[in-house]
């Protein structure tokens, strides 16, 4: 049966290597329920692709594949599998990290990660919520026979019109999982925190960012369950602060830290980072190892203004609070703030700073949130470690 059509207006045809269609770029679209598979052709009817159509949202659909196949149990087999053996080494696949990664892998709309023995999926798009059942046999099919939880983003779904799944699939799992990173356990709670529970996109940074903090007092402002202090603390930093404003974050901070245990060399202060920024920029604090970590500022175009602002802001003060010698390790995860355009405002809040700082490193995603060059929403998060001179 032939699948609905839409019908793309002339010139915004070409070059086609993004997969996101938005509402402007449609001449014309049959009659499909929300979340049905649309084939998509060019004014001229040459064939496009096929993706997932939702008329709610200004991006209406999203290219799941560019060959003339059906979006069917078996396509998701192939995807799912192609994705997962990406991250498959000596034949064995990973056990923690992120296995789809949305538009990287060829499956818009949806991210997958693997905790040890728990799978946590998150559909961000009606269409990829509607076709959970195929993810899941996939998943497993790929991965194991394991429990899987649904993780669904609130924010997406109500932008979709879908109730986000929150919740087993189809058997219980475990309540929380305690996971290893190099030598430091954290524990993630199933249905809890951000994202689908962990920032696995982390994982390097936190052994990058921890190699020069033995001997150090650590500040680790946006703490979120205080992976970054752990990793500092067990590669020998003398004690660390962590600053969280979220009360699961802080009981999930309280319980990694004891986990490895670090309590003793740790403080957790529930507050507002930029006001406890500010407090301790005026009593005179000095830190040898502060970590900017901040949740997105800018989730939207429109937002960037007040992100930049935002951003400068707790920079500065960040920068304000380093010993000679001091690092500073800051992130941006919003993708509208562009590598460039957050290096700049770096620049900015150490000029108004009156500090010099040398760049020792740029930090980016784990390998396992792949990126592709002609989807730069792919990579969103970027990051400096700064070393004050």
């Amino acid at each position: 049966m032939a699948l609905p059509v839409l019908r793309l207006k002339r010139g915004r045809e070409h070059p086609r290597t993004h997969p996101w269609i938005f509402k402007g770029d449609v001449a014309s679209v049959s009659d499909v329920a929300p979340g049905d598979a649309v084939t998509v052709v060019e004014s001229s009817g040459r064939f496009v692709g096929r993706g997932f159509y939702n008329p709610r949202p200004a991006l209406c659909c999203r290219i799941l594949t560019r060959r003339d196949e059906p979006i069917d149990s078996a396509f998701f087999m192939r995807r799912v599998a192609d994705a997962v053996a990406l991250r498959t080494v000596s034949g064995t696949p990973s056990t923690l990290g992120r296995l789809v990664w949305s538009e990287a892998d060829g499956l818009p709309g949806l991210v997958v990660d693997r905790y040890g023995d728990v799978i946590a999926v998150q559909c961000l798009t009606l269409g990829m919520a509607r076709q959970r059942a195929s993810v899941v046999a996939a998943l497993r099919a790929a991965a194991g026979d394991l429990p899987v939880f649904s993780a669904d983003d609130p924010i997406g779904a109500g932008h979709e019109g879908f109730v986000p799944a929150r919740g087993w699939v189809d058997r219980p799992g475990p309540a929380s999982v305690i996971l290893e990173e190099d030598g430091v356990k954290l524990q993630m709670t199933l249905g809890g925190g951000h994202k689908t529970g962990l920032y696995l996109d982390q994982r390097q940074n936190h052994r990058r960012v921890a190699e020069g903090a033995a001997g150090r007092l650590v500040l680790d402002a946006f703490a979120y369950t205080a992976a970054f202090a752990c990793h500092a603390l067990a590669r020998g930093a003398r004690a660390a602060v962590c600053i969280e404003s979220s009360a699961e974050a802080l009981a999930g901070a309280r319980v990694n830290l004891a986990l490895n245990g670090l309590t003793d060399r740790a403080e957790v202060v529930p507050a507002n980072a930029f006001d406890e920024l500010r407090r301790l920029d005026r009593e005179g604090a000095r830190f040898g190892l502060v970590i900017i970590d901040p949740p997105p500022f800018a989730r939207s175009r429109d937002a960037v203004e007040a992100a930049a602002r935002g951003y400068k802001e707790i920079n500065l003060r960040a920068l304000r609070l380093l010993e000679p010698g001091g690092r500073l390790a800051t992130f941006s995860c919003s993708h509208h703030v562009s590598d460039a355009a957050f290096e700049d405002i770096c620049r900015e809040a150490a000029t108004d700073a009156g500090v010099t700082v040398r760049v020792l490193d740029r930090l980016t995603q784990s390998p396992d949130h792949p990126v592709l060059l002609t989807v730069p929403e792919t990579r969103y998060l970027k990051g400096l470690l700064l070393e004050l001179v």
